[in-house]
């Protein structure tokens, strides 16, 4: 997996969720996941997606010791289908991952032990926060494969960035095409609040600068 460019670090650093989306949309990328909030809405993340799929427990199995393998540039991705009764995540995954410098952890369900994480200030983005374990009630199919996380698919390697209003997945190899144009978006909206800062109606400032069509989707 190749690690983030400076280039796009930086410039996805200076960004929003918000214009990231609006990018995603007028590229017609599905890329909100939807119902998935940060624990702590000071939390940023940034980085390329490590994927585990989880499944009902049925068989012997386990919940995962991959976190041995992972480091930094690296955000955990766990698709446990949107349950709320089981976590899958917990504070020794949370202090291990810290340790090794992973970016953070972003679950379709939930995760416990929530303190731990807001303590360290290690980012996870999930569904909510519960007290029941999932071990012998889930365990693991696959890692490194496609999931779905908040009805995104989520590909290996993708690049997930979250902030206060939620978490999205970029595909990798558009990553510098969102990124161009989002910095755009991005502009736009600036611009338009000098304008309103400097005396124009927010009419005017709208207009001078196509602010209704910014996330349009571009025609085929």
């Amino acid at each position: 997996m190749t690690d983030l460019s400076e280039d796009l670090r930086n410039g996805y650093r200076r960004l929003g969720t918000s214009t990231i989306s609006d990018a995603l949309d007028r590229l017609k990328i599905a890329g909100q996941c939807v119902g998935i909030k940060p624990l702590d809405r000071g939390s940023r993340l940034l980085g390329r997606a490590f994927t585990v799929r989880y499944v009902p427990a049925g068989i012997p199995g386990t919940v995962g010791d991959y976190i041995d393998d992972l480091g930094g540039g690296q955000v955990v991705v766990l698709d446990n289908r949107a349950r709320e009764d089981a976590t899958v995540w917990g504070d020794i995954l949370t202090a291990t991952a810290h340790q090794r410098g992973v970016e953070g952890t972003v679950i379709d369900g939930v995760c416990r032990d929530s303190d731990q994480s807001l303590q360290l200030g290690y980012p996870i983005y999930s569904r909510g926060h519960w007290m029941r374990t999932g071990k012998d009630r889930v365990i693991v199919d696959a890692y490194d494969v496609p999931v779905t996380i908040g009805g995104v698919r989520v590909a290996p390697g993708d690049l997930m960035v979250g902030d206060a209003d939620g978490v999205l997945a970029v595909p990798w190899a558009r990553a510098s095409e969102v990124l161009e144009l989002a910095s755009a978006i991005g502009a736009a909206e600036d611009a338009i609040r000098t304008g309103v800062l400097g005396g124009m109606s927010l009419a005017e400032a709208r207009r001078a600068h196509s602010y209704h069509t910014l996330q349009t989707p571009k025609p085929s």
